[in-house]
């Protein structure tokens, strides 16, 4: 393992995930509470920015595996996102009676900041061998629990009014900040990890690359495993992903807490996530990358229905920690997984469909989560509750399907694969 570029590399997921809690938490809340749009438009909008990246992800992997490099397109895509987190936060900050607006520039923030992960991601090969890539895969999910507790430790004092840099106080406030200390933080990425691999010159065409996007994506799915776990992905993690988006709500709704508490409540998750991280890095690579991941989704399912049953603030708060625990071995997890399952030749365009497979689920588990939360059993947040407890099923069945995945195999040591 080459720590020097873990350590950049780890940084990278540290410093977009920045910008992404901000958002995440505080966005969210100022549109849905503060302005009064519906949940479902809210989820549209990372609907939105899914439909984009399906339409060029599968392109750019495929280009990127013909020139062999990854570091320009994660270039261009992280200033794209830079740039439109921050014409989101100015919209918000400056000009909120426009808040149709900052939906849409939120939705192509999404989209750019998705896009960075088709080549982050496929960068692992270069950080570390791979009977490494659980460990060095946690400890970038480290870097990014890491970084999304400095993001809410540093934005607090501008949400509750305790430093004001323009304006009236409040949500507004923490979009600017987090998106330009998320760029400076990234540049030691962009500007100094070496690849590898050496840029190849090639002709490319954007007629015959779309052409060969359905082959390619044919022949990947018939990869021992590959397909099979894509399909398990695309459930599981819908519902990860969905309840994870609408958390903030969902405290807001159920229990009513402040900004404060809820703060406290992520820092909390963080926490857990950073530890499960590393150690679900180290369990997987010593009992096995299926293993790992059939008792991830099987504690997932749990949470969930824990999630919805739960009256007692309390007890809620316990069951965060424990639900932090598993976010940081999801991912880790399944990044490793994929590492693991398609032989090295196809591994960009391997990872950039493992990343559509990841939003292409919002399609289903925004809409759903949506359009629960507009029954009419409002009572205690009893809509709420019931559409946490329908990522439950989502989890289930992504859980019924890994369970055929091949064992620990690697793929990519396989002479004919």
């Amino acid at each position: 393992m080459d720590k020097k570029k873990l350590a950049i590399w780890s940084l990278y997921d540290f410093a977009n995930s920045i910008v992404m809690i901000a958002f995440f938490l505080y966005y969210s809340q100022w549109l849905v509470i503060e302005k009064g749009v519906s949940d479902f438009w809210f989820n549209m909008t990372f609907a939105g920015s899914s439909l984009l990246l399906l339409l060029t992800a599968p392109i750019a992997g495929s280009i990127t595996d013909k020139i062999k490099v990854k570091m320009p397109g994660l270039r261009v895509t992280t200033a794209l996102s830079f740039l439109f987190f921050t014409l989101t936060g100015v919209n918000v900050a400056f000009f909120p009676g426009h808040y149709v607006v900052s939906m849409f520039l939120f939705a192509v923030a999404t989209y750019f900041y998705l896009f960075c992960f088709v080549f982050y991601n496929a960068l692992l090969g270069d950080v570390a061998k791979p009977e490494k890539h659980g460990a060095a895969s946690g400890w970038g999910i480290f870097g990014n629990y890491a970084g999304q507790m400095v993001g809410l430790l540093v934005t607090l004092p501008l949400v509750t009014g305790a430093i004001s840099l323009w304006g009236a106080h409040g949500r507004a406030q923490a979009l600017i900040p987090s998106a330009v200390l998320f760029f400076i933080l990234a540049l030691p990425m962009l500007l100094f990890f070496k690849e590898n691999e050496r840029r190849q010159k090639v002709t490319v065409s954007l007629c015959q690359e779309y052409r060969g996007a359905i082959e390619l994506f044919k022949s990947l799915v018939k990869i021992p495993g590959l397909g099979r776990f894509f399909l398990a992905y695309f459930f599981f993690n819908d519902a990860v992903i969905t309840a994870s988006n609408n958390f903030p709500i969902y405290l807001e709704k159920v229990f009513a807490v402040s900004d404060t508490t809820k703060t406290y409540i992520l820092v909390l998750i963080l926490i857990a996530s950073a530890v499960g991280a590393v150690f679900s890095g180290w369990v997987t690579d010593r009992v096995g990358h299926k293993k790992s991941l059939l008792g991830v989704l099987g504690g997932w399912v749990i949470i969930f229905i824990l999630m919805a049953a739960t009256t007692n603030f309390k007890f809620f708060v316990v069951l965060s920690g424990l639900m932090g625990l598993w976010f940081g071995a999801i991912w880790t997890v399944t990044r490793a997984l994929v590492t693991q399952l398609t032989p090295p030749h196809v591994l960009n365009q391997s990872f950039t469909y493992y990343t559509l497979m990841e939003r292409f689920a919002t399609f289903i588990g925004p809409v759903s989560w949506g359009l629960i939360v507009m029954l009419p059993y409002k009572a205690g947040g009893l809509n709420y509750r019931i559409a946490a407890l329908s990522m439950s099923v989502f989890v289930f069945l992504g859980l019924i399907i890994a369970k055929k995945l091949p064992g620990n195999k690697n793929i990519a040591d396989d002479p004919n694969a």
